[in-house]
């Protein structure tokens, strides 16, 4: 496996508990990896498979549910309470540094091999019996593996992906996030979108004293160059919500883009999480598809290696790329309900109608809250 985001960690910890033995690379620290704060927000899909597999104890002690959800504009506030709402699933909040955290050491404990600090530079052979990487280890002392199969989960930018000769079909969305994350309780026990013509702004609670926040910027912005006030006025506007300030403890850019490939496999090299596709964090999807993903992976590469049955590798892309498509097209509603529109005036004019109809929709129409909820919190 390359790289130990929540995709690689699933697939390797349901291989190892399979009695497949498996080796994970990952080119950052362990201390990196451990405090890298990413998405927080775990559908119920992804919660029952790491149930499923032994790998629940840490959210099942420390997350907490959450299933409601405001849109907040000059129009007034769409309050969901999607929990009560379509098939009455809910998110489960729990951070993911904390769960990598968590499937680091269960790895470890069920005898996993993981090697921190190991960049990956070439993948040679995917298409013989011994596909291998060529890597340097934190010592710059080069390593050669090889495996019966390799698993790219090394991102969208990562060796595994290039490595792939996939068609991608694209979108830069042009739209920037300043992301932030504030040592500030939430300000209430709801996610907060702020639908603004200055830019969307985003609440979203991560525990009880720890809280993300996003805020809609120019992509030329230099996360440092606004100063902590100027930043909590611009959040208080933008969602016309009280909330309680505190210093940001990180800072950072997330640019939109949506990428899909028409395959994820290539050889024996198959790609799992960002590495198969690119998404927009505005719906949270990309973790979860991550581990969706890596259990649909690893029943394969078990059924291959038990029963030397490669079928369901060879229907892995094909298996997987419904759920990427649905949840892509999840994405791109949201990113158009949430920021301004562009284009010229009469293009702006009518897509900020189409966005007054979908809150409107959202406010007034059970049908169209239940179709919400159950896209808002499905894979």
């Amino acid at each position: 496996m390359l790289g130990a985001g929540p995709a690689g960690l699933v697939l390797a910890n349901i291989l190892q508990a399979g009695g497949i033995d498996s080796t994970v690379l990952e080119r950052r620290s362990r201390e990196q990896v451990q405090q890298r704060a990413r998405a927080g927000f775990l559908a119920p899909d992804s919660v029952a498979i790491l149930r499923a597999h032994g790998l629940a104890a840490g959210l099942d002690a420390r997350g907490h549910t959450h299933g409601r959800c405001e849109f907040r504009s000059p129009a007034g506030c769409v309050d969901l309470r999607y929990s009560e709402l379509g098939s009455g699933r809910v998110h489960t909040v729990y951070p993911q540094q904390a769960l990598v955290t968590d499937l680091i050491e269960e790895y470890l404990r069920r005898g996993g091999t993981l090697r921190f600090g190991t960049t990956v530079e070439r993948i040679d052979d995917i298409h013989t019996d011994r596909p291998a990487v060529a890597a340097r280890d934190e010592n710059g002392r080069e390593l050669r593996l090889t495996g019966r199969y390799l698993a790219g989960c090394d991102g969208a930018r990562g060796v595994a992906r290039t490595a792939v000769p996939a068609r991608v079909a694209s979108r830069e969305h042009g739209i920037t996030w300043l992301a932030l994350l504030a040592q500030a309780p939430p300000a209430g026990a709801s996610v907060i979108y702020g639908v603004h013509a200055d830019g969307f702004a985003g609440h979203m609670p991560r525990t009880a004293d720890v809280t993300r926040y996003y805020l809609q910027c120019d992509p030329a912005t230099d996360p440092e160059q606004w100063s902590e006030q100027q930043i909590w006025t611009e959040l208080t506007r933008r969602l016309n919500a009280p909330l309680v300030a505190g210093p940001f403890i990180e800072r950072g850019l997330v640019r939109l883009r949506s990428q899909i490939l028409d395959t994820l496999q290539s050889g024996r090299l198959f790609l799992v999480g960002d590495a198969a596709t690119s998404i927009s964090p505005s719906a949270a999807k990309g973790a979860n598809l991550a581990i969706v993903g890596a259990q649909l992976l690893a029943e394969a590469f078990i059924d291959a290696v038990r029963n030397a049955d490669e079928t369901a590798l060879q229907r892995y892309s094909d298996r997987h790329r419904p759920r990427i498509r649905r949840a892509q097209d999840f994405s791109r509603w949201m990113i158009d309900l949430l920021h301004p529109p562009v284009g010229d005036e009469s293009e702006r004019a009518h897509r900020r109608e189409l966005q007054r109809a979908r809150l409107h929709n959202l406010a007034s129409s059970r049908a169209h809250q239940d179709v919400f909820a159950d896209n808002y919190v499905g894979i």
